[in-house]
């Protein structure tokens, strides 16, 4: 196999290893590898592929996992990048879990589990503030503080499914981005009369 399943397996396997606490706590070990280690996409393709993959029913870790190798090397990739994502994992799970039901009553394993659940919530924070950032760039301040209010609403108050909202800021950016290329061209086209 060449450098780039290498890489693929690789980078799967260290998100499925260090990605303590589910899927969510696996997205930015995954942003991480993607957009950073590798450059296999912008942060803004890595944005659009989370919100696809957050609609669609399933683990999120594995699709993107899937999704990363396939973009890579087609279907041989997303099969190395699924199985590199999943098998370490499954048999430190094993493993693991032989281990606490053995030291299950130890304080010590109980504050090691423990202790991992802010730095989760830190990596996960830290992300959406660099998305936020992002999106505050590019609508402003004003917008993006309406959209993230329109957001939760819908989320929370009026309790819409997620795939719903994603669904709808996706068809707002495919209009808005058609409406402004349009201007574009009619005000390339006034400028050139």
């Amino acid at each position: 196999m060449g450098n780039a399943y290498w890489q693929i397996g690789a980078a799967m396997c260290r998100t499925g290893i260090l990605g303590y606490g589910g899927g969510p706590s696996i997205v930015p070990l995954l942003r991480y590898e993607a957009v950073t280690r590798y450059r296999w996409l912008s942060d803004e393709e890595f944005g659009e592929v989370l919100a696809i993959a957050n609609a669609l029913p399933g683990p999120i870790a594995t699709k993107l996992a899937a999704y990363l190798g396939y973009r890579q090397k087609g279907a041989l990739g997303a099969l190395v990048g699924l199985l590199s994502h999943i098998v370490p994992t499954s048999a430190a799970m094993v493993l693991l879990y032989a281990f606490i039901s053995f030291f299950s009553t130890s304080p010590v394993i109980r504050g090691m589990i423990a202790a991992v659940v802010p730095v989760v919530a830190v990596m996960l924070g830290v992300m959406a503030y660099e998305f936020g950032e992002k999106a505050v760039r590019g609508l402003g301040l004003p917008f993006g503080i309406a959209l993230f209010a329109l957001t939760f609403s819908l989320l929370q108050l009026v309790g819409l499914h997620p795939a719903i909202v994603i669904a709808l800021f996706l068809g707002y950016g495919a209009f808005h981005h058609r409406v402004s290329q349009r201007w574009r061209e009619r005000r390339l086209g006034k400028g050139e009369g």
